[in-house]
């Protein structure tokens, strides 16, 4: 199989570290491969959302699953917009990471797949077009992905404690669902090998505040957690705080029974007992 990754982001590139063995080829875009040090070894093509290289279009037409991380923009998806023409009709896998962001504010209460989005923000409705862009380029064939808020090897609570940059921001009945890069590597695995399409939710199996996050890895490190700070009286950007509007428990009992995914990481603690193992945060 030949693969081919619309935006080689951090999720995307940690698939490629734990699964590209599996394919017989595999290539990807950036948006400056000059400026990338971490690519070492992959074929990397350059793409902004412009024009793409006759090379980039060939590598996309001829690749037997398509990995899409490009998130959408203002004026649509801009992969969509590139590579539609030569994507229409064809045959070959799409796999399409999204967000659990499209379900919106619940209260804290339980959604699932079956949940319609909630397009409350710009960012959502985007988002909830993009997923049904792909679904009809690929004629429902499509595998939508809805992560939840990503973390692992350089990037989680233990990382930021140690760099100074962790707060504990105290929203009160405040949830969210999280999701290990690990688990997200082999949710997509498994999407490959699915046979149709459909919406998956990928999260953990245990919502929680994220104080409680910050607070674990503050004890795995031996170390005070930062000071607790109100929601209403915190001082943070509009896109942060936008992260705030939305309150629910995302059920990942779908991901389990059809894509037959096991989560190596189940929970919050799971994962930082692992990152705390293998040196972060030291």
């Amino acid at each position: 199989m030949r693969l081919f990754i619309l935006g080689l982001g951090y999720s995307a590139r940690h698939f490629v570290r734990t699964h590209g063995d599996s394919f017989s080829h595999v290539a990807g875009t950036v948006r400056d491969p000059a400026q990338r040090n971490d690519l070492a070894g992959l074929e990397a093509h350059p793409f902004s959302g412009s024009r793409p290289s006759r090379e980039t279009v060939q590598r996309v037409h001829d690749a037997d699953v398509l990995l899409v991380s490009i998130p959408p923009g203002s004026t649509g998806d801009p992969a969509i917009a590139a590579f539609g023409d030569v994507l229409q009709g064809s045959r070959r896998r799409i796999v399409y990471l999204s967000t659990i962001g499209v379900y919106g504010d619940h209260g804290g209460a339980w959604v699932d797949e079956s949940t319609p989005p909630q397009a409350a923000l710009d960012r959502t409705r985007m988002r909830v077009a993009a997923e049904q862009a792909w679904m009809d380029t690929a004629r429902g064939n499509a595998v939508i992905l809805r992560l939840a808020g990503i973390y692992g090897p350089g990037r989680n609570a233990l990382a930021t404690l140690r760099a100074g940059t962790a707060r504990c921001i105290i929203k009160p009945g405040q949830v969210f669902n999280r999701i290990h890069v690990d688990d997200i590597a082999s949710t997509i695995m498994a999407a490959v090998h699915h046979p149709g399409g459909g919406v998956w939710n990928v999260c953990d199996d245990e919502p929680a505040p994220p104080q409680d996050v910050i607070t674990y890895a503050a004890q795995l490190m031996g170390i005070a957690p930062p000071p607790e700070e109100e929601f209403a009286a915190a001082e943070m950007s509009a896109m942060a705080r936008s992260f705030y509007a939305s309150s629910a428990r995302v059920s990942n009992a779908k991901l389990k029974r059809e894509l037959g995914v096991t989560l190596a990481h189940p929970t919050y603690r799971h994962g930082l007992d692992a990152l705390w193992r293998a040196g972060e945060g030291r």
